[in-house]
């Protein structure tokens, strides 16, 4: 534990109903009885004046103790529930500040004493900021599962797999000439294959992780002037795209975040797809065609169903008939009266949200870059063991490869560069 008493708001800065100061470290409970002059018993909230070295009245707060092992940081912690005043706020962390041992949290400094005293492992914290960070409903349920240890808990059961093939040929390795099993290649193999098995399944549920995180695109396509940004401004209840009877009027990529029933979804309204009629317009139909097909859903508007100038519908994507007030089309849609755009938000819901379905736990890049290393070397270490006993030293060496990278997947391990980027995306108190 830290030998540094920590202290910072825990709540957004201004103006609120109550702001929390959250104080960490050995001397957090003394730092608070300095202010508070007598501290509640442990878990209790009470209620206390705060008073200045001087005995003046700084407020009157609801206190709250939590003894170390049994806190967030895994320390003593004390927090002020104060009335958010700015000046109340300032004056008490002014107060902290001048007492010895005391000093302003650096941000994420809370959490990152959490992992450091075992209280969180560093998906665990990596889902906290995703928490904290989430929109919509199926990001706050993804992170909400993250934080609970479930990928850490997978990581530690594969780990269990891997000690135990590791173990056993290092036995035949290390003990040839005692009663150990000669052949221990079965029970080994079916330990690596189960881990293998599992990175893979998890790898394979990477993509829909990720993108509930950062976020889905659908791209809307169509020929000129046929209504594609008058439909991205009512999903966008404003004018985000400019609209005219003048076909090429949207020249660039233009985009409207939404929450569409929990998901995140980037809504993209690109340039009409034609021949180009000048530089400006070519490249404004080149983004387009390239920003179609990185989207993760197409929705394409035709005033018939044909392909659009070569880019050609995939099996998820939906077709519209468009400007449905004018062609009175059934299950077409209109930008301009609303016509068929809740069926169409509840169609592009339910083909993402059959790909949630189908995500794991693991959401961030650097888990695929660790995952995709275990793999390789468990892919090695198979071949390895499979060639018998005089290969059996390389490949447990290989085995323990995995076992490290995974060790650092949870931040066991060569993570302190890491840790520095991450902890500083954290606010203060936090």
């Amino acid at each position: 534990m830290s030998e540094e008493t920590i202290f910072a708001v825990a709540t957004a800065p201004g103006k609120a109903g109550v702001s929390v100061i959250r104080i960490s470290g050995p001397d957090a409970h003394a730092a608070a009885e300095t202010l508070a002059r007598a501290l509640p018993p442990p878990r209790l909230a009470g209620l206390r004046r705060l008073r200045d070295a001087k005995g003046d009245v700084l407020d009157e707060a609801l206190v709250l103790r939590f003894q170390a092992g049994q806190s967030f940081t895994g320390e003593d912690v004390v927090e002020f529930h104060c009335h958010g005043s700015i000046a109340v706020v300032r004056r008490v962390l002014t107060c902290l500040g001048d007492l010895p041992g005391c000093r302003s949290a650096d941000p994420g400094e809370f959490t990152r004493r959490a992992m450091e005293n075992g209280r969180l492992d560093l998906t665990q914290v990596e889902a906290l900021a995703d928490l904290i960070e989430a929109e919509t409903e199926v990001q706050r349920r993804q992170a909400q599962r993250a934080l609970s240890g479930a990928l850490g808990a997978r990581v530690a059961s594969w780990r269990v797999d891997l000690v135990r093939a590791a173990a056993l040929l290092e036995a035949v390795i290390d003990f040839a000439d005692e009663e150990v099993p000669e052949d221990v290649s079965v029970e080994v193999l079916e330990l690596l294959g189960r881990v293998r098995d599992g990175l893979s399944t998890e790898l394979s549920g990477m993509g829909a992780a990720e993108r509930v995180r950062e976020g889905f695109e659908v791209a809307i396509v169509g020929a000129p002037n046929v209504g594609k940004s008058t439909l991205l401004n009512r999903l966008a209840g404003r004018e985000a795209a400019i609209t005219s009877d003048i076909a090429g009027t949207t020249r660039d990529v233009i985009e409207v975040k939404m929450d569409v029933h929990g998901l995140p979804v980037t809504f993209l309204d690109t340039a009409g797809i034609r021949e180009a009629r000048d530089a400006v317009e070519e490249i404004g139909i080149s983004r387009a065609r390239d920003r179609a097909s990185a989207a993760d859903l197409r929705v394409f508007l035709v005033s018939a169903k044909e392909d659009v100038e070569g880019i050609a519908p995939q099996s998820e994507d939906i077709v519209l008939t468009a400007k449905a007030d004018l062609s009175g089309a059934s299950g077409g849609v209109s930008g301009l009266t609303g016509a068929g755009v809740e069926d169409l938000l509840r169609r592009v819901a339910d083909v993402l949200g059959a790909r949630v379905n189908q995500s794991g736990l693991a959401t961030r890049e650097r888990h695929r870059v660790a995952m995709i290393g275990a793999e390789q070397s468990l892919e090695a270490a198979v071949a390895l063991v499979a060639r018998g006993p005089e290969a059996y030293d390389v490949g447990a060496e290989e085995t323990r490869a995995a076992i490290r990278t995974l060790e650092a997947l949870v931040g066991r391990i060569d993570v302190e560069d890491l840790l520095d980027e991450i902890f500083a995306s954290f606010c203060l108190g936090k």
